[in-house]
């Protein structure tokens, strides 16, 4: 492992101090929250990595391609999908013992203007936005700091997934349950894939796009 520096430190430390105080602080910005963070997270990156903020989080060039995107990413976001609707929702459902509180997006179900500026806002925050935060730069950084060994990895694919449910208390016990199970599996399939950011950028955006449209026919 590459000796770190105290920039590469400090620069981290104060990101992940910010982060917090842009989610837990007195201020809310609610939609925009993730997208201001992520711009702060390539602001970083660009002074930690002289430069080359995209790479650094796992946006490569050679891994946007056409079939990456557009056939294989939907295909494993409607397995995934498939997966979270048949096996992990009823089993953590049955575990809690209370459904997943889904009334935050009422307000879309039959209304196609609301679920397209949904679209929108869901690629932007979550496919982009929760990627570039939770994948790009905190499993990244984790792994930069403590290495890739089984047990590094476990910790890292664990721990995130946690706070990734805890960000969605909204949804209830229930749903930050099955969030941070998903969370850890993009998390499993981003390390597989070998931190490509776009692909899993793509799984995410297609997963929720799927959700929405379930949404918007009253299946959810």
């Amino acid at each position: 492992m590459k000796k770190i520096t105290l920039q590469q430190t400090l620069i981290p430390l104060i990101t992940f101090t910010t982060i917090c105080f842009i989610w837990f602080g007195p201020i809310r910005i609610n939609y925009i929250e993730n997208i201001i963070i992520s711009i702060l997270i390539i602001i970083a990156n660009y002074i930690e990595y002289k430069g080359k903020p995209f790479s650094a989080l796992g946006f490569k060039s050679e891994k946007f391609t056409f079939k990456n995107i557009l056939v294989l990413a939907p295909l494993v976001a409607l397995g995934l999908f498939s997966f979270y609707v048949f096996a992990v929702v009823p089993g953590i459902t049955k575990l809690t013992g209370v459904p997943i509180d889904y009334s935050s997006f009422d307000q879309l179900k039959g209304n196609l203007p609301a679920c397209l500026i949904a679209l929108l806002v869901v690629w932007a925050t979550a496919g982009f936005g929760e990627e570039i935060i939770f994948r790009g730069y905190f499993m990244r950084q984790f792994v930069k700091f403590f290495g890739e060994s089984k047990v590094s990895i476990v910790l890292n694919i664990v721990l995130f997934a946690c706070f990734f449910g805890f960000m969605h208390s909204y949804q209830g016990i229930t749903g930050q349950l099955v969030a941070g199970f998903v969370g850890a599996l993009l998390a499993l399939i981003f390390y597989l894939r070998k931190y490509d950011l776009w692909f899993i950028v793509a799984v995410h955006g297609f997963f929720d796009t799927i959700a929405l449209i379930c949404i918007y026919f009253g299946l959810a």
